[in-house]
């Protein structure tokens, strides 16, 4: 066939570029899996390159794979048998066994690599021999500090030790060298560490390999990171025939250790390198791509592209501003359902995305109300992570001191040295004695070494069974007391040291962390009803069983899952500073670019419909805070947004949030039958996020300011702080006060329940 046939003019020129160095630069839905696979093709069939002289890498073997079988479509079969095509771990595997018999490397052509928990286990045992306390020094920490020093390609000896932090990285770093030696192994990182300083350290290797391979070419360019690229320029140093394929506007990963700024080192090295920009996009309409340039324009160290289309301008982005996250939900919600009922569409063209997997939990409770599937990619949905059912499990054992099932659990979490030996023999114990294992934790608690059960169990185990017996206790006392549910969770947390525990330093565990005071801020809304009422409604909405899993359904997932993906309708969540750009970027200038970045990539996921979506307050532990809109939004030219937002003032907006109009309306919510909940669901917010919500009968509004600036106050959750401002709006006196714990909120003076101190 014709290689270069139904190509447009920049993927024609792409696919036939001359030797030398190309970068193509390719927009979203430009078509760059197309021009990569034929460009191979093309290279094979039409200028005689053999294939055991192509290196091609990607950065998944699903993405390998596909590739594979489209080249083979176009040549036929056997064709491109030799091609080195796959990742860059498993490029850098099949080197390394060639090259370990040789001497130069410190382990052996049989060497294993080991997972990441695997990897973790060494530091774990490193640490405990080393004597470091894991405490402050998280293994997963610990872990993930050696591997970025890895992937930028710096070693023990080169490891720079400038504070106490650093010197303990560097003790553990060195240990777990030597673990892997002693194991024949490598991690993931070394794949690569190794590759580079094998190429750059023996002229004779690198020689060998860049001779090989004639032509190079990288998919995916933008995500590669430090050593990455200098494994790609070494073995390109012969022909100089690199071909690289990326969009540094869709580098999203840069807490993975991508690098956007190596589209620029490769400008800057080779400054012969002809640059091709793939700008006519076969996805989305323009009004979509025009939002998206608006947006993804604002950012610096990059190549403007004027993205477009042949499919028209299509319809205007939809701008809704929520009343409250709950009223969000809601839209989602009624937008889809309408669609879907009147035949418009199928639950699979929709997609809602959001910033952190932790804002998936009231959007995930409003499909389960409706009675609606939905997927869920990426993450476990909420009510399954781990450390959401960790506190969960430790709030049902207060409740219920003899839930086994959730002793099982969290016994042990954090770890305290209560194995599953200990355990078992604790429940033996209870059978024996005719009691439950929750009375003999009690009695241990309470009478230590004169316990009955203290010499049974044995020393060791008994002291740290009696330090979990006197924990509960008092978790049970508090509540017996009339303790709150947010102060009996505090009191968990603080008792447990969950955070320390969960929150690592890493990515993944400050997304842990999220999830557990998002659960936290659900606890805050039930502080005038209890733990039995929340722990019965957790347990009806966290039921997994009730949702039916369908191809069919709307996908929700994060933003940085969204990429590679398409959809005709994209809602995005969460248009508020804070949460999109993420609070942790309002800092830092690079983190605030790949907040502008994820959201760019969000927008261009779009085919046909593009939702914004924010909420102009959002629930903060019992009480309220009003929320700025994403900067990102003042991006968007207003002709091409048209606004669905409710019409209400800010008292009505407020009262969303009492108890009465909760849309787990207490009549209906712990009905079994799915068309109660749905009735429900369409009486009590379903309407609201069309018209507003209805004002609740409540007093009289606030028509005198009750604080004054200067005025020192307290909160329940956050302490003292200090009112800078007071004015009255729509009937209610709202607050600006600066708190010592959290900074500045602003605040509804009626719902706030702040204590005036001076």
């Amino acid at each position: 066939m014709d290689l270069l046939e139904n190509l447009n003019r920049q993927q024609s020129e792409a696919v036939s570029a001359g030797p030398g160095q190309t970068l193509v630069l390719a927009g979203p839905g430009s078509g760059k899996t197309r021009v990569l696979t034929r460009r191979i093709a093309y290279l094979i069939d039409q200028m005689g390159v053999r294939p055991y002289n192509i290196l091609a890498v990607t950065f998944t073997n699903k993405a390998a794979r596909e590739m594979g079988s489209r080249i083979e479509d176009l040549l036929g079969p056997n064709r491109l048998s030799g091609v080195w095509l796959g990742t860059f771990h498993s490029i850098c595997a099949r080197i390394l066994r060639r090259e370990a018999g040789s001497g130069l490397l410190p382990f052996d052509s049989n060497f294993v690599i080991f997972d990441a928990d695997d990897q973790v286990s060494i530091v774990r045992q490193v640490i405990k021999d080393l004597n470091i306390n894991d405490k402050i020094h998280r293994p997963t920490s610990l872990h993930a500090a050696i591997s970025d020093a890895k992937n930028n390609m710096i070693g023990v000896k080169d490891y720079p030790a400038r504070n106490y932090r650093e010197e303990v990285v560097l003790r553990v770093y060195e240990q777990y060298e030597k673990a892997l030696r002693a194991n024949n192994a490598v991690d993931f990182d070394d794949l690569l560490l190794w590759t580079v300083r094998l190429l750059a350290e023996t002229p004779q290797v690198r020689e060998t390999y860049a001779r090989k391979f004639e032509h190079v070419l990288v998919d995916e360019f933008q995500d590669t990171n430090m050593a990455q690229y200098e494994m790609l320029r070494h073995l390109a140093s012969a022909h100089q025939n690199i071909f690289v394929v990326g969009d540094e506007d869709q580098s999203i990963y840069r807490w993975r250790g991508a690098d956007y700024r190596n589209v620029l080192r490769f400008e800057k090295d080779y400054p012969g390198a002809r640059k091709i920009l793939l700008e006519q996009n076969y996805r989305s309409t323009q009004s979509v791509l025009d939002a998206a340039r608006a947006v993804i324009d604002r950012n610096r160290h990059r190549t403007p592209k004027r993205l477009f289309t042949e499919r028209g301008a299509g319809s205007k982005l939809i701008y809704y501003e929520a009343p409250d996250e709950r009223a969000e939900a809601a839209y989602i919600i009624d937008a889809i359902r309408n669609q879907m009922s009147s035949g418009a569409a199928k639950g699979r063209d929709f997609a809602v995305m959001y910033r952190t997997n932790a804002q998936s939990r009231l959007i995930e409770e409003a499909f389960l109300h409706a009675g609606m599937p939905y997927r869920l990619v990426g993450a476990q949905r909420f009510y399954g992570r781990r450390e959401v059912k960790d506190i969960i499990a430790f709030l049902r054992l207060v409740h219920n001191p003899a839930d086994e099932v959730s002793l099982s659990r969290v016994i042990n979490v954090p770890p305290r040295a209560i194995g599953a030996k200990t355990y078992e023999t604790l429940i033996s114990l209870a059978r024996g004695a005719d009691q439950k294992a929750a009375d003999i934790l009690a009695d241990l608690g309470r009478s230590g070494s004169a316990s009955l059960y203290w010499d049974k169990l044995g020393g060791r185990a008994s002291a740290a069974l009696a330090n979990f017996g006197m924990m509960l206790a008092a978790w049970r006392a508090l509540l017996v007391n009339g303790g709150s549910l947010p102060s009996l969770f505090d009191r968990i947390l603080t008792d447990t040291r969950y955070r320390e525990y969960i929150e690592d330093g890493s990515e993944e565990g400050r997304d842990r962390w999220e999830n557990v005071d998002e659960l936290r801020r659900l606890a805050f809304e039930y502080s005038e009803h209890g733990l039995d009422e929340f722990l019965e409604n957790l347990a009806l909405v966290s039921d997994q069983d009730t949702i039916r899993e369908s191809d069919d359904a709307p996908t929700l997932l994060t933003l940085h899952a969204a990429k590679g993906l398409e959809f005709n309708q994209v809602f995005i969540t969460g248009l508020d500073e804070g949460l999109l750009p993420h609070s942790r970027s309002l800092e830092d200038d690079e983190e605030m670019a790949e907040e502008r970045r994820l959201f760019y990539v969000g927008i261009t996921r779009a085919k046909n419909q593009v939702y914004l979506l924010r909420s102009e307050q959002r629930s903060l532990y019992g009480s309220f805070a009003y929320q700025d809109a994403s900067r990102f939004l003042n991006d968007i030219p207003e002709s091409l947004l048209q606004s669905q937002s409710p019409r209400a003032s800010r008292a009505q907006r407020a009262s969303a949030w009492d108890g009465a109009d909760r849309w787990d309306s207490r009549s209906t919510w712990g009905q079994p039958e799915k068309e109660a909940s749905r009735q429900s669901y369409r009486a009590n917010v379903g309407s609201r996020a069309y018209s507003g919500p209805q004002p609740i009968q409540r007093s009289a509004p606030v028509i005198e300011t009750q604080y004054k600036p200067m005025m020192r106050v307290s909160h329940n959750s956050w302490g003292e702080g200090i009112v800078l401002e007071s004015k009255v709006e729509d009937g209610d006196e709202i607050l600006k006060v600066h708190f010592e714990s959290v900074g500045m909120k602003q605040l509804v003076a009626s719902l706030a329940k702040l204590k005036i101190i001076s």
